[in-house]
């Protein structure tokens, strides 16, 4: 196989396009950054947490409850009331309102800064945290009082790396006092109606002793965000050779929505693990790059549904854990596929994310000594990402049915499965499979084997499971529509959720159902130890 470039492994526009469809400044003004009064969901004396009231006192449960290493109580969380009118409704014109957070992350407690540029005079922030809360999957915690609106100064293109700048002045900073830590979607409403757009912050989690850790995989968001007409993997003349060597965080998500890739590939994985009370820990793929003691002692760690883009730190502490006994789960595919170096931006540390890919040779990082910022798998330094995920990514584009062939292993429990059952649409649009010819662990247990056919090519696709010395287990769907899968109710016939039906959604559900409560009781292989069946599915060795 090509280690440069895979069959199926498109560079340009189509491969983004294809994965992202199923998902004047205020100093100008006169304005400087306000610090924000605001509302508290729940306040006593206020209206229940349908509305809200004037004071920013904490809301009730907010803070993290006693109980030692597991955190906060994440029952007693979701058992407040939720608020279904989160969603963005009315996103208005392109410019409409927008905007981002100085910082992907923060602890309970800290501030942190929006820079908001709108046409809209006034407009207002709300803070939903992102979770199950009976289903209506968001809850708002906080929201400002009305805040002067002004159109931003238009971005400017680095000349080098065709990077993406802003340097918007910053509209308000925002303390999270007794905010939860979880998930959060900050919605920017301007006056009147006009528009609105989510901003992501992720509440992070100090510890995550004896908890699944939820890491929301930020890199590939920016990675694949083209606010401004350049991304990862294209720029405006819709060419590779236009995409943007270096994106930052320092811009909005270009997304309708302003999520990014949350609310496609995480918000349903969230949700299911909310409404089963496992004690969770939240951070991100940042985070783990900076903190190396961070997944010390955590049950798991989950990668949701797109998690392609991984520096050499992240990588490292993510086999560090499994070598200490933490499970690890992979819910997507073409996991931990690119190799990125974090750098700073204007304003604050690991918020750039580089990575030159085929033209890695052109880094000034590179030339300095720092690893390629090319393919995990590819020269120089080759080290193929299935040492760690147990498969490897295999090709794109794909729809093809997901074929169950061990229905007796224990992740397939309480779903009737049978051998041969097929689940349509369930695998695309970017698989992995189990190949021997790269670093793999043994013994690995292939739990489906679905034939595909990738730009002509035939192959399979499999959802494995393998285990370690330490006891820790792996396993990895092969598939990126898992999470999205979750959240699939209809017949298919409709074309949501590229027509995936209740009867996939309610098998990935009982799968991830039995993957999280094992998952959260320790180290999977001392009681449920793999089973190579390599030769088996393959005929190899």
């Amino acid at each position: 196989m090509d280690q440069e470039h895979i069959p199926g492994d498109g560079e340009g526009a189509g491969r983004r396009r294809f994965l992202t469809i199923a998902t004047g400044a205020a100093t100008a003004a006169g304005l400087g950054a306000v610090a924000v009064a605001g509302y508290a969901s729940g306040d006593a004396g206020g209206p229940d947490a349908d509305g809200a009231k004037p004071g920013g006192s904490p809301a009730p449960g907010g803070s993290p409850s006693p109980g030692g290493p597991r955190g906060f109580d994440v029952k007693a969380e979701n058992a407040r009331p939720g608020n279904a009118d989160w969603p963005v409704t009315e996103p208005g014109p392109a410019r409409a309102i927008e905007g981002f957070a100085d910082k992907v992350s923060v602890l309970p407690g800290e501030s942190f800064g929006l820079h908001v540029s709108t046409t809209a005079p006034r407009f207002t922030v709300s803070a939903y945290r992102m979770g199950w809360y009976g289903g209506a999957r968001g809850r708002l915690v906080w929201r400002s009082e009305a805040l002067p609106g002004a159109r931003q100064p238009e971005h400017t293109v680095d000349s080098g790396t065709r990077m993406v700048r802003t340097r918007w002045a910053r509209t308000a900073t925002v303390e999270t006092k007794d905010w939860p830590e979880g998930c959060y979607l900050l919605r920017l409403d301007a006056q009147g109606g006009e528009g609105q757009r989510f901003v992501p912050l992720t509440v992070r989690s100090a510890a995550a002793t004896g908890r699944t850790v939820v890491v929301n995989a930020v890199a590939t968001w920016q990675a694949y965000n083209r606010w401004g007409g350049y991304g990862s993997y294209d720029g405006p003349s819709g060419g590779y050779a236009s995409r943007s060597l270096a994106v930052t965080f320092d811009r909005p998500y270009e997304y309708d929505d302003g999520a990014g890739l949350f609310l496609v590939y995480e918000a349903p994985l969230i949700a299911l693990a909310e409404r089963l009370g496992i004690p969770l820990a939240y951070t991100t793929t940042t985070d783990v790059a900076r903190e190396k003691r961070l997944l010390e002692g955590a049950a798991a760690i989950v990668s949701l549904g797109h998690d392609e883009y991984w520096s050499p730190e992240q990588r490292a502490h993510f086999t560090a854990a499994r070598d200490a006994g933490t499970n690890v789960a992979i819910l997507g595919a073409n996991c931990c596929y690119r190799r990125i170096r974090l750098e700073a931006s204007d304003l604050g540390p690991d918020r750039t994310v580089v990575c030159y890919k085929s033209s890695y040779d052109q880094d000034p990082g590179f030339k300095r000594g720092h690893p390629a910022t090319v393919d995990f798998r590819s020269a120089p330094a080759a080290d193929p990402e299935s040492s760690l995920l147990g498969v490897i990514y295999d090709g794109f584009p794909v729809d093809a049915p997901y074929v169950v062939t061990n229905p007796g292993h224990w992740l397939f429990e309480g779903t009737g499965a049978k051998a041969g059952d097929r689940f349509a649409h369930l695998v695309g649009v970017e698989y992995d499979k189990v190949n021997t010819g790269f670093p793999t662990p043994r013994p690995i247990e292939i739990l489906a084997h679905s034939p595909v056919v990738c730009e002509g090519r035939p192959s399979h696709q499999d959802t494995a499971y393998y285990t370690v010395p330490s006891g820790a287990g792996v396993f990895a769907t092969g598939t990126m529509r898992w999470v999205e899968a979750l959240d699939a109710k209809g017949d298919g016939r409709s074309g949501r959720n590229h027509g995936l039906d209740a009867r996939s959604g309610a098998l990935t559900t009982r799968v991830t159902e039995n993957l999280l409560r094992v998952f959260a009781a320790g180290p999977a292989g001392r009681t449920h130890p793999a089973q190579d069946n390599v030769k088996v599915v393959y005929g190899g060795s």
